[in-house]
């Protein structure tokens, strides 16, 4: 008799504002599939920009700011992540009047759905919300709006935000890992012990879980 394989734990701090980290899950969803392997996914806080002000920022200004980049520089890292983006199923749209918005309020929001196991869902919700139909993730009503939409309660969602309920614990969260180095996402742990930084790929991916696969035998 075979015995059943243990689920793999797959930790991944992130940020919404992130477009490598939706492209680095999209790739290690690929090879989950793709090599069959059992997991869970847990998401974690991270805040590219904590100090973002409400109203946001141009995301082109913000990059050119944050790293110094070329208006040539940032469309050419636009086109690649779209092009990427594409061959994994999703859409970027990026324009002109992309913004960077600050998201400790939609991980408060993340935070919340983890009781009712919908996570996940609300997560890609956002990654889609905001890289596709650029949709004000500042907004406590349009995140409100999100959370109803993966069948979550609006009035609910909307008093967590307001009454910011969650904030003491995803402050502690985000610190949890600051605290372990983690300081760039995506940041992907498998069973707590390993430690992947970035897009990897999907084959990269796929050679990691065949590896971790050989040291559970």
């Amino acid at each position: 008799m075979e015995k059943p394989n243990k689920p793999l734990r797959i930790d991944i701090v992130s940020d919404i504002m992130c477009p490598w980290c939706l492209i680095g899950y999209r790739q290690l969803a690929e090879a989950l599939k793709t090599t069959n392997t059992a997991y869970e996914i847990h998401w974690h806080p991270f805040e590219l920009n904590p100090n973002m002000p409400p109203e946001g920022q141009n995301l082109r200004e913000h990059i050119a700011e944050k790293y110094g980049s070329t208006e040539q520089e940032s469309e050419q890292n636009r086109l690649n992540m779209t092009q990427i983006g594409a061959d994994l199923g999703f859409e970027f749209r990026f324009n002109d009047n992309t913004r960077m918005h600050n998201t400790f309020n939609a991980h408060q929001l993340l935070h919340w759905a983890e009781q009712y196991g919908r996570t996940h869902d609300l997560k890609q919700a956002l990654f889609s919300a905001h890289f596709t139909n650029h949709r004000d993730l500042s907004d406590n009503t349009i995140l409100a709006d999100i959370a109803a939409e993966v069948g979550l309660d609006h009035a609910e969602a909307l008093a967590v935000l307001q009454e910011q309920r969650f904030a003491k614990e995803v402050r502690a969260a985000e610190r949890v890992w600051l605290e372990q180095g983690i300081q760039s996402v995506p940041a992907v742990i498998f069973n707590r012990r390993h430690l992947v930084s970035g897009a990897q790929g999907v084959e990269r991916y796929s050679n990691i879980l065949g590896q971790l696969a050989q040291m559970q035998d």
